[in-house]
């Protein structure tokens, strides 16, 4: 019997080489949906560490110092797929991309954040965490389908990026190392004068002992109980587009006037 959801292929992968990787493997993906050469698409990987800026970002004053910050810190500056404000990927945290066909995108949009954000909540619960769907005052790239821990800290953000023919809701839990967030996001939030209050980034290791593979796991199951789930490898074709795209990811500083 097919699943309430329907079919979604599955691929897991640890991101090695650019920094900017992740994110174009996630845009190809999405690209290919939206032609039409590839399903419903879920991908649970582990990124590079980065700050993950977005094109309102990069419209903001201060961006270029904030750019300019997430290099000091460590972080390689790159621009994401979805919209809100800057949030970070680092080898402690899953980078989530579901990528879904659909003749009308924007019509979901709200189902699509639904489903994402219970998934992660489920997953979390499975795993002994005091998860709830919403925002938390204070939060990094603040939204309604934030997943925190008992409405104190928040471990997961979610956003989303629509084509003409497909649908891209991706963002990253944070698994552990929440120190590594702030790390980076205090500079980068007060060059941008965003608002942000450190103690609000949580990390699903402060709450429970678990692994990342459990978590990733545990994702993975919570998408199985409303989807068709079947395992996906990721094709070379991808991989090939995505090593030529990845440098264009890159968050470039505007030039300053002289």
């Amino acid at each position: 019997m097919t699943a309430p959801g329907g079919r979604l292929q599955l691929t897991v992968d640890d991101t090695v080489g650019h920094p900017a990787l992740d994110t174009a493997i996630s845009r190809v993906l999405l690209e290919r949906v939206d032609r039409g050469e590839l399903p419903a698409t879920l991908r649970l990987s582990r990124p590079a560490r980065i700050v993950a800026f977005s094109s309102r970002d990069a419209r903001a004053p201060g961006y270029t110092a904030a750019v300019a910050a997430a290099t000091a810190a460590g972080f390689a500056p790159v621009i994401r797929l979805a919209g809100g404000r800057a949030a970070v990927f680092t080898e402690a945290t899953i980078a989530f991309s579901w990528s879904v066909p659909t003749a009308q995108p924007t019509a979901g949009i709200t189902e699509r954040f639904e489903t994402l954000s219970a998934c992660l909540a489920e997953a979390f619960e499975a795993l002994g965490v005091d998860a709830h769907v919403g925002e938390v005052a204070g939060e990094y790239c603040p939204g309604a389908y934030s997943v925190n821990v008992a409405g104190r800290r928040k471990v997961a953000g979610v956003g989303q990026r629509l084509l003409r023919s497909a649908a891209h809701t991706g963002g990253v839990v944070v698994v552990d190392r929440g120190d590594l967030i702030n790390q980076a996001l205090v500079p980068v939030y007060a060059a941008m004068d965003v608002p942000f209050d450190p103690a609000a980034t949580g990390a699903l290791r402060d709450e429970v002992d678990v692994t990342f593979e459990r978590v990733r796991r545990a994702i993975a199951e919570a998408f199985a109980r409303r989807f068709e789930v079947v395992e996906w490898r990721l094709d070379e074709r991808t991989r090939e587009l995505a090593a030529t795209s990845a440098p264009d990811h890159l968050a470039v500083p505007r030039a300053v006037a002289s």
